[in-house]
């Protein structure tokens, strides 16, 4: 997915207040940026580190930077706007790089289902009926090639999976998609000690049905894509 205008370096200081990171550009200035991550970003916190950023041009926003990459404490880097890897996954689908999700025709975006008031973040239709994909970033960079998910309790992310549950006791199809923005990583496990309830929950949705696919993105200032299966440790 090509990123226009292409992102901009700068030198990550501290993020605050979860919302706010102050970084150095280029030219030495200091600003705050927005930070779309409402993780722990564990390990992905590194000050002094290089990290990269894009600005917007709308007048009403209060910050025209977001943070987008960043250097985690291995040394990689990893993509840290959550509102990103939604559009990952759908450009991967649409231009058929996911065998696992061929052969449907359709495919929408924040579909109302299930009885918690959720929305799925991909809907898949063809003609072998629906499949339901909730996407998750994964940024937890644990060393020796090995990526986790979650960074912090996510107490909504144990939502999404009963609700992905009901849609396969209905009959239909249900991935839970890790989207890997994180590179120098060869597999994906569960962070059970830092969710427990989340470990014990995904173990339950596996057991009836529920998929689980890792695919990591390649991740560069002018463009942002999904190219390759990560191997799920479970």
């Amino acid at each position: 997915m090509e990123i226009t205008p292409p992102l901009l370096r700068g030198t990550f200081v501290k993020r605050y207040k979860r919302f706010f990171t102050d970084i150095r550009t280029a030219d030495g200035e200091l600003i705050t940026v927005h930070c779309a991550n409402t993780g722990s970003m564990q390990n992905c916190q590194v000050e002094g580190s290089a990290c990269w950023y894009s600005l917007s041009n709308n007048p009403k926003r209060k910050l025209a930077g977001t943070l987008e990459i960043v250097t985690s404490a291995f040394g990689n880097l990893a993509g840290v706007n959550t509102a990103r890897p939604n559009h990952l996954v759908r450009d991967a689908i649409e231009n058929d790089r996911v065998p696992q999700l061929r052969g449907y025709t359709a495919i929408r975006s924040e579909v109302r289902y299930g009885d918690e008031k959720s929305r799925i973040d991909l809907l898949l239709e063809g003609e072998a009926g629906c499949c339901y994909v909730e996407v998750k970033n994964v940024t937890l960079d644990c060393g020796s090639g090995r990526a986790q998910f979650p960074d912090a309790v996510t107490s909504r992310g144990a939502k999404h999976l009963r609700e992905l549950m009901a849609m396969v006791a209905e009959g239909h199809r249900a991935v839970l998609f890790f989207c890997v923005q994180l590179s120098g990583v060869d597999e994906v496990s569960i962070a059970a000690h830092i969710d427990p309830l989340y470990a014990e929950t995904l173990s339950k949705a596996l057991a009836v049905g529920v998929e689980v696919v890792a695919w990591q993105a390649d991740l560069a200032d002018n463009d942002i894509s999904l190219q390759r299966p990560l191997r799920l440790v479970l």
